[in-house]
């Protein structure tokens, strides 16, 4: 046992000994019909947090032929697979946390510190095969496989740090990149190369050292959504152990929508949560938020409203196939956008193709975000936000029409009514503070139509439900009577209690809103 190479099973071994552990160990299944295939090269890109490194881990602690494993998975998703003592314990496992290797090499030494460290270690374990110096580790190991027939297993952690934190070093990405290629590529000894990171490979300018590699980002996770974060069966389960709130779980760490699994949430911020028995912003909390909001102040056309569009709940068109997979190459607004949709900041939805912002911790990281500076009109808006809603609780229209001139004023300059979807972003936005006890709903979806906006209260707030009609150019009655004419309250499923029916006309001409509030029982 070495510390690249078989480096122990702890880790996974101190994973499920934890008090919360979710069986993630059907991943495993899945890279076993991937070993010795074209298919054997794999790059999974998920947010930090996301339990890349854990699922390495786990991968070592089943490969490795230095340790009996067997017991550690026991009872777990793939002791049931046909094929799970097939592989167990049968290669020599090659560990590489490139984070480590950045920290611990001198600038431009990465490769080198790198080479030097893994190749003692080959040489300690195969030294009557490597009894002459190797030029370096895909060297040693060539001659390992013809000697042996001996294959490895690769596992990268990390392995776009050397891309993100030394963005202006070119030279050291392309010789880190060769250095990969020389090593994984083609190479006989090669059973599998799984590496994790929080972009995608390709497209690092012209060189595409990498291109043998199948991508799974939060664009495109495939067969692998079920490990990205955890599911909604399994948070769940984690609510109903720990007497905790699932609708109240969902609203601040779902959102992160995938092709079959509609809902994915945050893993660690739901871990954190449910041992402390309350609800916070836990994931972004690692991170200072100047790094989103340097993002956010890219000048590009239509960014800015893009945002704040979202913010008010509505998803946004992108275009991810433009994105250069760096964190400085940027043309287009969609770029950005993409970049945030890998980093974890807005969730994705690949069949629509559109962008938004996943639950209230990271709309709390947007806030945060834009309270340092820039963004005044949008936080003016949000802290008025509160006295609009108690406003329409208390039924007084004159009121509520009054506050959205003012939130309309305010963003005048960034978002402008053109149709009832521009006014219904606004409108939500104008709506912020009623998210901490609502779930909103844009567009629901009724059965003869669908209600522009929809706040459903979470359980534990004792709140009234509310439907929001909107017109343009027309009157706000008609908006009251088209909620009552289309039953739209009957899509308010499970609801039972006091619904506040609001309709909100904003006039073109006068450049005013009306309001009208009606209240009825379910």
């Amino acid at each position: 046992m070495g510390i690249y190479l078989n480096p122990g099973n702890e880790g996974f071994r101190t994973a499920i000994r934890s008090e919360i552990y979710v069986d993630k160990t059907g991943l495993i299944g899945c890279t076993n019909r991937y070993l010795n295939t074209e298919q054997r090269y794999i790059c999974v890109s998920r947010p930090r947090r996301f339990g890349k490194s854990m699922a390495l881990k786990m991968l070592a602690a089943y490969y490795s032929c230095a340790y009996d494993s067997r017991e550690l998975f026991e009872g777990l998703k793939i002791a049931e697979d046909p094929g799970f003592l097939e592989n167990l314990n049968r290669y020599d496992v090659i560990f590489l946390n490139m984070q480590q290797f950045l920290i611990e090499a001198g600038a431009g030494e990465v490769v080198n510190y790198l080479q030097q460290a893994v190749l003692e270690e080959l040489q300690e374990e195969y030294e009557e095969v490597l009894n002459r110096q190797s030029s370096g580790i895909a060297d040693a190991l060539r001659k390992i496989y013809a000697k042996s027939g001996k294959q490895f297993i690769f596992l990268v952690d990390e392995w776009d740090c050397v891309m993100r934190e030394r963005q202006k070093c070119e030279d050291m990405q392309k010789q880190y990149l060769d250095f990969l290629r020389n090593l994984l590529k083609d190479q006989p000894y090669v059973a599998l190369a799984y590496m994790t990171g929080i972009l995608p490979v390709k497209k690092y300018g012209q060189h595409s050292a990498l291109n043998m590699f199948w991508e799974y980002s939060m664009t495109d996770q495939s067969f692998f959504e079920e490990y990205t974060g955890f599911t909604d069966k399994e948070v769940q389960g984690l609510c109903e152990r720990f007497s905790m709130d699932y609708a109240e779980t969902g609203s601040w760490y779902d959102g992160y929508q995938l092709t079959e699994f509609k809902h994915v949430y945050n893993p660690k911020s739901v871990v954190e949560a449910m041992l402390r028995r309350r609800f916070s912003n836990y994931w972004t909390s690692t991170e200072t938020y100047d790094a989103l909001k340097v993002y956010m102040d890219m000048d590009f056309d239509g960014l800015r409203s893009d945002i704040v569009r979202m913010l008010g709940g509505v998803r946004v068109k992108v275009n991810t196939r433009s994105f250069q997979n760096d964190m400085c190459t940027f043309k287009t607004k969609d770029d950005v956008l993409t970049l945030l949709i890998h980093l974890g900041y807005l969730g994705y939805d690949s069949e629509e193709k559109e962008a938004f912002i996943p639950n209230r911790e990271i709309i709390e990281e947007f806030e945060n975000a834009m309270s340092i500076g820039g963004w005044t009109e949008v936080m003016n808006v949000l802290k008025a936000s509160q006295r609009l809603l108690e406003d329409t609780l208390s039924g007084d229209a004159g009121r509520v029409a009054e506050g959205l001139d003012r939130a309309h004023t305010e963003v005048a300059s960034i978002l402008t009514y053109n149709d009832e979807n521009s006014l219904g972003a606004a409108i939500s936005l104008a709506y912020y503070s009623a998210r901490k006890d609502y779930r909103m709903i844009r567009e629901l979806p009724t059965g003869r139509g669908f209600a522009d906006v929809a706040f459903l209260p979470l359980p534990s707030r004792g709140k009234p439900a509310m439907v929001i009609e909107l017109k343009y150019d027309k009157s706000a009655p008609a908006a009251i009577r088209q909620i009552k004419d289309r039953r739209y309250t009957q899509a308010l499923e499970g609801y039972s209690g006091e619904v506040l029916l609001v309709g909100v006309n904003y006039d073109r001409d006068s450049k005013e809103h009306g309001c009208m509030i009606e209240r009825v029982t379910l």
